[in-house]
């Protein structure tokens, strides 16, 4: 864990250093590895809830489990679905942020997300969203927002939050 970490904030330094050119192969690399080694997937074997989004136009789908703790935080969160490296890794990137949060910390969480997605410069830089970031691309992508927005639509019907 302190190794991650230690990762983590070499990354984050490292983002800070390079090119645009540079940032969209990184943030490119870091969706596929998602995408081929998805975080978190699966169903929780007892859930408390559950929530699903699919999208029509091109039939991805993604499926929400968790399970909570005495205090009301997400003691395990975990995905299952089928669909576009967009969609899949969102999907992934999702459960690690919303592990251990609270009900309303997913709800901020899936604004920033939200956020991000539409262009949002300072959610684009925002460290809190981790590997999220790496979808910032998807704001030049209206017609990719849906995919990249559903494992957090999934998750929030699983919570009961507010559209």
């Amino acid at each position: 864990m302190a190794d991650d970490v230690a990762d983590r904030t070499g990354a984050d330094a490292a983002v800070h250093e390079r090119s645009p050119a540079q940032l969209s192969a990184l943030y490119q690399e870091l969706i596929l590895d998602h995408y081929r080694r998805p975080r978190n997937k699966g169903a929780v074997a007892s859930p408390d809830r559950a929530g699903a989004a699919r999208n029509p136009l091109c039939g991805d789908e993604v499926s929400v489990t968790v399970a909570l703790d005495g205090e009301g935080r997400l003691s395990d969160v975990r995905f299952t679905g089928r669909g576009c490296s967009i969609s899949q890794a969102s999907a992934s990137m999702m459960t690690m942020l919303a592990r251990g949060k609270t009900r309303d910390e997913v709800g901020a969480l899936r604004r920033r997300v939200a956020a991000l997605l539409t262009g949002d410069r300072a959610a684009a830089n925002d460290e809190s969203l981790g590997d999220a970031r790496a979808l910032a691309g998807v704001a030049n992508y209206p017609a990719r927002h849906r995919c990249a927005a559903m494992g957090w639509q999934a998750l929030a019907e699983a919570l009961r939050l507010d559209p």
